[in-house]
């Protein structure tokens, strides 16, 4: 996969988003002391239909618009990077006010990594989820993207970016960066809205992610996942 070979920054954070323009300036404003530090913000937009790429103009270095599916938008916005350092981030996830720092200290050691989650909203399952979610990932080395995954250019490129596949791109990249280094998994949290957990039931969504997990570490394609579970995203 080519990438922009000038790096003009140490981190470039890249943002997916769909159709979130109840949060993006937000989401942007929240950012803005890491850009003025001189962190590159990239907005990848996967073919809104409100007005996300308006509001994110004035509020990133760049907007882009990729064809849909988190896996292309992140390749996407990572093509584009002008760093060495590169921090693919949801929309709906807002990172601790360390995380720059963090995140370089921990790609000085190993290749890439992810920060532990809490998840916001009113379900008292929320906490129990989280510290599952963050305990699995530190027992197997996957990540998920609601971790804020983080990774060298190197690496990026080593594993030539995400796989191109409608579901389980995070636990696919993990499995691939895994056979160049074990994940720094960092004890900082982001912090992700719990709004999809409790639209379609928080019970209901553990058993749904469960059975996808499932289904795909005993060799169902992500495709074949999507096509049976075409309500997920």
């Amino acid at each position: 996969m080519q990438s922009v070979e000038h790096h003009d920054f140490h981190l470039s954070i890249i943002i997916i988003a769909l159709n979130e323009a109840d949060i993006i300036e937000a989401q942007l404003a929240a950012l803005a002391a890491f850009r003025s530090k001189g962190v590159e913000l990239i907005v990848v937009d996967g073919g809104s239909q409100d007005a996300t790429v308006t509001l994110a103009m004035p509020l990133a270095d760049q907007v882009l618009v990729s064809a849909p599916g988190r896996a292309r938008q992140m390749n996407h916005g990572a093509q584009a990077a002008r760093a060495s350092h590169l921090l693919f981030l949801h929309a709906d996830t807002r990172l601790p006010a360390n995380a720059t720092k963090a995140v370089s200290q921990a790609l000085n050691r190993k290749a890439w990594g992810r920060f532990d989650v809490s998840i916001s909203g009113h379900s008292p399952w929320f906490g129990i989820i989280a510290r599952a979610m963050n305990l699995r990932s530190r027992l197997t080395g996957i990540a998920t993207g609601d971790q804020a995954i983080f990774m060298t250019r190197q690496a990026f490129d080593t594993v030539a970016g995400f796989p191109d596949q409608p579901l389980m791109e995070d636990v696919e990249i993990s499995r691939r960066l895994k056979q160049l280094t074990p994940p720094s998994c960092l004890r900082q949290r982001v912090m992700t809205d719990g709004r999809r957990w409790e639209r379609h039931g928080v019970i209901t969504t553990i058993w749904l992610m469960w059975k996808l997990r499932w289904r795909y570490w005993r060799g169902v394609s992500a495709h074949e996942l999507a096509e049976d579970y075409r309500h997920v995203r």
